[in-house]
């Protein structure tokens, strides 16, 4: 463990909610209360998204398209966003279900920014950027390898919604960005472009609901 990554405290594979609840009970929500969210609840989230549940075989949260797993998930988190971790952009390794730091500082605001200013981005205590790489599945499948791509965001994103709601806490799905200007946020440039195309796919505020 390096001194920029944090490890997070281990999912829990049960919960008091039951699936049905959790189904019946999600909603998009946009307004955020102005209070942190703990690193279980955000351990939790991550491990819905995209963790392993079975180390054993190796297996994930969500099905990937002949295993080839294009997702990358960041963690913008804000000031006091949540306990214990300092305001800044992290990226989510699964292998050892912990955040690398990936740039200090609070930049909802920018995020927002490249998003149409969309205020439930700056407000959430905490932003889920999922990302693709999509050679990781064209080379595989080809042109359709995309198609199998956006299924599998649509998967992260629904385990985002029922675990949010199974913790009490509210998300929505935002599509609506620039494209470039979120990946110069997260500084995608830096270190996805020069090997292959990289774009993000939804940007999920979190946070207890206002």
């Amino acid at each position: 463990m390096t001194s920029n990554q944090i490890q997070l405290p281990p999912p829990a594979q049960k919960g008091s909610l039951s699936l049905e609840e959790a189904i019946a009970g999600r909603r998009s929500a946009r307004d955020f209360a102005p209070e942190s969210i703990s690193q279980s609840q955000l351990s939790q989230i991550l491990w819905a998204a995209q963790g392993i549940s079975n180390i054993r075989g190796r297996y994930r949260t969500v099905p990937s398209a002949g295993a080839t797993y294009p997702l990358e998930v960041f963690v913008v988190c804000g000031r006091n966003g949540v306990e214990g971790i300092a305001e800044g952009i992290y990226r989510y390794q699964l292998d050892s279900h912990s955040l690398v730091l990936r740039r200090s500082g609070d930049v909802r605001l920018e995020l927002a920014k490249a998003a149409l200013d969309q205020e439930s981005i700056y407000e959430a205590p905490v932003n889920i950027v999922i990302c693709a790489v999509y050679s990781r599945t064209l080379l595989r499948y080809g042109e359709r390898g995309e198609r199998y791509v956006h299924m599998e965001v649509g998967h992260a994103g629904q385990n985002i919604y029922l675990q949010a709601t199974a913790l009490g806490l509210a998300t929505v799905a935002i599509g609506a960005f620039d494209d470039e200007g979120v990946g110069k946020v997260l500084g995608l440039d830096e270190e996805y472009k020069p090997l292959s195309l990289v774009e993000p796919l939804y940007i999920m505020p979190v946070g207890s609901p206002a």
